[in-house]
C-alpha cells in the first residue's frame, strides 16, 4: 500500500469517527432510557450499519442506529414481558421491512404511498411522539416509576439547564455543533450533576476497560409479536424519506439504484439483527445525513469505518458504565425536547403531503387515531390485547383502506 493510499484510509477512519461523534447522542440515548445495554447498542448499530452495507452493495452512505420511535414500546415490552421476549418481538419486526421490499420489488415503490400515505403514517407518528411525553416529565422532575429518585428542586435545575443548552445549541450553533445538541446538552447537564453531587463514579472505577458486551437471548411470544410488528410501519416508511434525503444530498438516486426494495432490505436484516443480540431496532441517522452533507463525504466507506469504530468501543466496559452514570434528569431534559421533535415530524410529514384536515375522511381517520393514541384505548381478542401505537397503526391503516375517497380525488 502507497503512502498516499495510506494517508487516505487515515483520513477516513478519522472522518468515521467523527460520523459516530455525531450520532453518538442519539445511539446511546435510547438503551439509557429503556433499560437495555448502551454497549450492546453500539456493537449492534456498527454490525447493523456493515449488514445493511451488504444488502446495497455498499453503495449508500448512511448510519444506522438506535430508532426513537420503538422507545415506548420497548418500555411497555420489557415491564410486560421482560427483556428477552421484547427482543424476540423487536427481531420479528424485522419482517415488516422485508415484506415492504418484497412488495416493492414487485409493484414499485408506489405501493407504500397507496398502503401507507401521509394521512396513515403522520398521525401515527405523531403519537409515538406524544405517548413518550409523561415519561419526559418524570424523567425531568426526578421521577423512575412512582419513586422520587431525585429532589424535585435539584431535577428541575438540571433538567432545565440540560434543556436550554440542548435548544441554544441547535438553534444557534452553526456547522458540526449544529449536528450534537444533545451531547452538548448532555455533556452540561452532567457536569452540573457532578457539581451538585449527584454523580456515583464507582461503577466506572469497577468496570474492567475490555468487555463482551451483554448478549440477551430473544424468546419468543405471539403476545408480544403481535403487539410490536405495526409499530415498525411508521419507521419503515420513514426509511423512504431518508433514502430521499441522502440522494438529494449525494446527487445520488440511491431509490433506483441500489433500489429502494434493497434499502429496506438492509434495514430490515439490521433491525432483526440488533434485537436478536439485545440491542434496540435500527434505522437509518438523518443527523449523520446532516454531517455528510455538511463535510460533503460521500464516500460509503466512512460509514463502513463508523460501524468498525463503534463495535470497537462497544468492547470497552468502561465505556458503558460511565453512560450508566449519567442522571435519570438529565435524559429528562433532553426527552422534553427529543420526544416533541417525533410529534412533530409526524405534523410536518402532514403539512408536506398538504393533507385536508377538514375531509371528511381525513378527519375521521386523524380524529380516531389520536383519540385512541392518547386515550390509552385498547382491545381484547381473547388472551391477547392490542394497544398503544400499534392499534393506532392498524387503525390508521384498516381506515385508509374501508373509506371511500372524496369524489373529487378518486382519480388520483
Amino acid at each position: 500500500m502507497t503512502t498516499p493510499e495510506i494517508q487516505n484510509k487515515t483520513k477516513q477512519a478519522f472522518v468515521g469517527l467523527q460520523m459516530l461523534f455525531v450520532a453518538f447522542g442519539a445511539l446511546v440515548l435510547v438503551p439509557l432510557i429503556t433499560g437495555l445495554n448502551a454497549n450492546t447498542a453500539l456493537l449492534t448499530a456498527g454490525l447493523g450499519t456493515l449488514l445493511f452495507q451488504l444488502c446495497t452493495g455498499k453503495q449508500v452512505p448512511i448510519f444506522l442506529a438506535s430508532s426513537f420511535a420503538f422507545i415506548a414500546p420497548i418500555q411497555y415490552g420489557v415491564q410486560t414481558w421482560g427483556i428477552a421476549v421484547t427482543m424476540g418481538g423487536l427481531a420479528c419486526t424485522g419482517l415488516v421491512y422485508i415484506l415492504l421490499s418484497t412488495l416493492v420489488k414487485l409493484r414499485g415503490a408506489a405501493i407504500l404511498e397507496r398502503l401507507f400515505p401521509p394521512v396513515v403514517v403522520g398521525p401515527v407518528i405523531i403519537i409515538i411522539g406524544m405517548g413518550l411525553a409523561p415519561t419526559a416529565v418524570d424523567m425531568a422532575v426526578g421521577k423512575q416509576g412512582t419513586v422520587q429518585a431525585y429532589e424535585y428542586d435539584l431535577s428541575i435545575l438540571v433538567s432545565l439547564v440540560t434543556l436550554i443548552t440542548t435548544l441554544c445549541v441547535a438553534v444557534f450553533s452553526k456547522g458540526l455543533m449544529k449536528l450534537i445538541p444533545i451531547m452538548f446538552g448532555i455533556a452540561v447537564g452532567y457536569i452540573l450533576s457532578l457539581c451538585l453531587g449527584l454523580i456515583n463514579f464507582q461503577p466506572v472505577l469497577d468496570a474492567a476497560w475490555f468487555s463482551l458486551p451483554e448478549i440477551t437471548t430473544p424468546e419468543f411470544k405471539l403476545e408480544a409479536i403481535l403487539y410490536l410488528l405495526p409499530i415498525a410501519i411508521a419507521p419503515a416508511v420513514e426509511h423512504v424519506g431518508g433514502i430521499m434525503a441522502i440522494s438529494s444530498v449525494t446527487g445520488k438516486d440511491f431509490l433506483k439504484q441500489p433500489g429502494l426494495h434493497r434499502t429496506l432490505l438492509g434495514d430490515g436484516i439490521a433491525t432483526s439483527a440488533a434485537s436478536l443480540l439485545g440491542g434496540p431496532p435500527n434505522t437509518t441517522y438523518a443527523e449523520v445525513t446532516g454531517a455528510v452533507m455538511l463535510t460533503r463525504n460521500f464516500n460509503p466507506n466512512i460509514m463502513t469505518w463508523a460501524a468498525v469504530w463503534a463495535i470497537a468501543i462497544s468492547f470497552c466496559g468502561k465505556v458503558g458504565a460511565f453512560l450508566s452514570t449519567i442522571p435519570t434528569i438529565v435524559m429528562g431534559g433532553i426527552m422534553m425536547l427529543v420526544f416533541g421533535s417525533i410529534a412533530v415530524v409526524g405534523m410536518s410529514t402532514l403539512i408536506r403531503a398538504k393533507v385536508d384536515v377538514t375531509e371528511a375522511r381525513n378527519l375521521c381517520i386523524i380524529s380516531v387515531v389520536m383519540s385512541f393514541g392518547i386515550g390509552g384505548m385498547f382491545v381484547n381478542v381473547g388472551e391477547l390485547s392490542v394497544k398503544g401505537i400499534s392499534l393506532c397503526a392498524i387503525v390508521a391503516i384498516i381506515l385508509n383502506l374501508v373509506l371511500p375517497k372524496a369524489e373529487n380525488k378518486v382519480a388520483d
